[in-house]
């Protein structure tokens, strides 16, 4: 134990920028009220979509689905109609890499700007905006990867350099014990793809190259190859309903760990690619898993079904999974926004179908 205190398919990105897919100085707030009128992304070859590039997706409170794009900022179906919200109206960040909703109700976002906040529940007059802290009033860093709202009310942001934390007056950057001086400006062996909290309280932070981190609140736990974890390059970290956790990584498919040790699911016995971006698990308990380039599959204790191209799924590099409240199943990536119905896959346009 430590001490305290001691990517995702290449894709297009915004500017020109390769992305991979798959807190100094003094804070500066700048709030947003919500103005003009949203525009949103062209229609593409596929037709009317969300977005070419669907990041994520969070169910709010209210049942508002919210859609990160790669390069339209956020969409919002509030069960009427899609909605978009970017520059124009104030957002700071077109590129949404996180989205998570605290206690509160407030949504934040990391971007490629920095970090935003959606104040849902509106300032004293009751009027709802956006605040923007970016770089350089608050962060050392602009391009920020994953964000987590625990349910202390605390803000975890992993950036390029590695992680900030919000306790509701500031950010301050939080150390990890990495194994070596991290360096670099755009992705490090430090940048988090993925922040989440356990049953118990621990957050688990994700690393591209040290495997990953279990902080208690007091001391720090890393698991990397040498603890049996499949690869140190680390994508997404999920726990399911049994208390086991997932691990999936760049190149070496997936992990679980049941508090003792590990079990490994590759390219050479499950899937098809190592490459896992998301983990998700749906109210039976089954897994789902990205693998680059095949779509998704389904795990269910026994064998894993593969959903891809001949089920409907057009969507090679899937980024985010979600079964929201009306049991609808959601997948989004390189491609747009997909429905389940039944054992296929259907495309979801800015007119849907939604139901």
């Amino acid at each position: 134990m430590i001490k305290a205190g001691q990517y995702l398919y290449l894709g297009s990105f915004l500017g020109g920028l390769i992305f991979f897919t798959a807190c100094f100085g003094s804070e500066k707030r700048t709030p947003i009220m919500q103005t003009g009128a949203p525009q949103p992304p062209a229609d593409t070859p596929a037709g009317p979509q969300i977005a070419e590039y669907v990041r994520n997706i969070l169910e709010d409170q209210y049942g508002n689905l919210w859609f990160g794009t790669n390069g339209y900022g956020i969409g919002v179906y509030d069960g009427k109609k899609v909605s978009y919200y970017s520059s124009a109206q104030g957002f700071n960040g077109q590129q949404i890499t996180g989205i998570a909703e605290d206690p509160d109700k407030n949504i934040w976002f990391a971007t490629n700007l920095g970090v935003v906040k959606y104040a849902l529940s509106g300032d004293a007059s009751g009027e709802k905006k956006f605040i923007n802290y970016s770089y350089p009033y608050t962060f050392s860093s602009k391009q920020f990867w994953s964000i987590c709202a625990d349910r202390k009310g605390f803000i975890w942001a992993g950036a390029a350099d590695g992680i900030y934390r919000f306790d509701g007056t500031k950010w301050s950057p939080f150390a990890l014990p990495y194994p070596e001086v991290v360096t670099g400006e755009f992705i490090t062996k430090a940048t988090s793809w993925s922040i989440s909290e356990d049953k118990a309280g621990n957050i688990w932070f994700s690393t591209n190259g040290f495997g990953a981190f279990k902080y208690d609140g007091h001391t720090f736990t890393r698991y990397s190859e040498k603890e049996g974890l499949t690869n140190n390059n680390v994508d997404q970290i999920m726990e399911d309903s049994k208390g086991n956790v997932w691990f999936g990584t760049r190149d070496g498919g997936i992990s679980k760990y049941d508090g003792r040790s590990f079990i490994n699911y590759t390219a050479q016995d499950s899937i098809r690619n190592n490459e896992v971006c998301v983990i998700y698990e749906d109210k039976q308990g089954n897994i789902w898993l990205s693998s680059e380039g095949f779509g998704v599959y389904r795990y269910d204790g026994k064998r894993f079904r593969n959903y891809g191209e001949n089920q409907g799924l057009g969507v090679k590099a899937v980024q985010t999974i979600l079964e929201d409240s009306k049991g609808r199943f959601w997948v989004g990536g390189g491609g747009g926004l997909f429905r389940l119905e039944g054992e296929t896959f259907v495309p979801v346009t800015k007119q849907g179908p939604w139901n």
